[in-house]
C-alpha cells in the first residue's frame, strides 16, 4: 500500500514510525519542510502529495482536520483522522456530509477503543458477566498541563481531554448519553481562566437506560498520567487501567510495582498501533469505519453539553445541543 502521512508533530512522528513499518510506500508532508525531509530518510520514506496514495492518514492541528477531510473525500481516499473531526458541530456536520456523499471511508481516532483494557471490559458486558450495569466512572488526569498556547485554541477540557471518555464510554457501554451535569474548577495556572477552561473537571452522566455515569479529571495528576474506568454491575465490578503502572497508591499499603506512566503517548502506545492496523486492513478490504464520523459527532455532542452545563451551572440534556 501506498499511505500518506500529513503532521509531523509529536503524534504524527510517532504514526510515521508506525507505518514505516506496515505499508511498502510511505509519503509524508509537513509544513515544515525541513522536518518532512528529515523524516523521509530516517524512516526510509519520501516526501511528496500525501492525498496521492490508497490511504492518508491526518495528523495536523485541529483547525486543519475538517479541510482535508473534505479534501480526502473529494479525492476518494480513505482517511484516518486524529480527533477530532473537527473543532466544532458546524463543522463537524459539514465533515459528516461530504462522507455521506462521497462513500469515503473515514476512520476518527479515539485510541481508547483499541486497548485491551476498554475492549476486554466491552466483552464483559456484553457477556453479561458484570449483570445488570448501574453505575461507571472514568478518570483522566494528566501529570502536568500543555503549554498556554495549546490551551487557547483546545476548546476546552471537555471537548479536548474528556471526549475521549464521552466516546470510551458509549462504546463500551453501548449506551447514549442523555443527561450531562457538569462543573470545573481553576486551581493552577490563570491562563485556563483567561482562556474561559478549567482544571480540574467533574460531571454526572445518565445514560438512556438509567445507568449513572461519573466522571472527574485534571491537568494537574502530579502522581503521573491516570486513565480509568470502572463499571459496577450487579453481579461484578470492573476496572480499566489497574495496571501495574497506574499511578495510585492505597494507604493499606498496596502500591503498583512499575513506574507510573508520564503521559498518554506511553500509556496507549499499543492501542495506537492497534487503530492504525485496523484502518488499514479496512482500507484493503474495503470495510467500515471502526470509528466513525457518527461516532465522534455523539461524542463531541456529550462535550458540548458539558460545557453548556458548566457554563450555565445545570443539567443539560442532549436534545437542547444536538442538531
Amino acid at each position: 500500500m501506498r499511505v500518506g502521512l500529513l503532521g509531523l508533530g509529536r503524534i504524527g512522528a510517532f504514526h510515521a514510525g508506525t507505518l514505516a513499518e506496515l505499508v511498502e510506500d510511505l509519503v509524508v508532508h509537513d509544513e515544515n519542510g525541513e522536518l518532512a525531509d528529515r523524516t523521509a530518510i530516517a524512516l526510509n520514506a519520501r516526501t511528496g502529495d500525501p492525498f496521492d496514495a490508497d490511504a492518508v492518514v491526518i495528523a495536523t492541528p485541529t483547525g486543519s482536520h475538517a479541510e482535508l477531510l473534505i479534501e480526502a473525500c473529494a479525492r476518494g481516499v480513505p482517511a484516518f483522522c486524529e480527533k477530532p473531526a473537527a473543532p466544532d458541530v458546524p463543522e463537524t456536520l459539514k465533515v459528516r456530509e461530504a462522507v455521506q456523499r462521497s462513500g469515503v471511508l473515514v476512520h476518527i481516532g479515539f485510541q481508547r477503543r483499541f486497548d485491551a483494557g476498554y475492549q476486554a471490559a466491552r466483552e464483559a458486558l456484553l457477556k453479561g458477566e458484570l449483570g445488570r450495569l448501574d453505575r461507571v466512572h472514568m478518570i483522566t488526569g494528566d501529570p502536568a498541563p500543555p503549554p498556554a498556547a495549546y490551551i487557547a485554541n483546545s476548546g476546552g477540557i471537555f471537548r479536548d481531554c474528556h471526549i475521549h471518555d464521552f466516546d470510551a464510554l458509549r462504546w463500551v457501554t453501548g449506551r447514549e448519553v442523555e443527561t450531562v451535569y457538569a462543573t470545573g474548577s481553576n486551581r493552577g495556572d490563570s491562563f485556563f481562566a483567561e482562556f474561559g477552561d478549567v482544571d480540574n473537571s467533574a460531571a454526572v452522566l445518565t445514560l438512556d437506560d438509567g445507568t449513572l455515569a461519573t466522571l472527574q479529571g485534571s491537568r494537574y495528576n502530579g502522581a503521573g498520567y491516570d486513565v480509568r474506568m470502572e463499571l459496577a454491575g450487579t453481579i461484578a465490578t470492573r476496572a480499566v487501567g489497574l495496571d501495574p503502572r497506574v499511578p495510585l497508591t492505597s494507604t493499606e499499603g498496596l502500591q503498583p510495582p512499575g513506574n507510573p506512566w508520564p503521559g498518554f503517548q506511553s500509556r496507549f502506545e499499543p492501542a495506537y498501533k492497534a487503530e492504525l492496523i485496523a484502518f488499514l486492513a479496512a482500507v484493503r478490504e474495503t470495510g467500515q469505519s471502526p470509528c466513525s464520523v457518527d461516532d465522534a459527532l455523539a461524542a463531541l455532542y456529550v462535550a458540548e453539553a458539558a460545557d453548556l452545563s458548566r457554563n450555565q451551572d445545570r443539567p443539560v440534556r442532549l436534545s437542547e445541543v444536538i442538531t
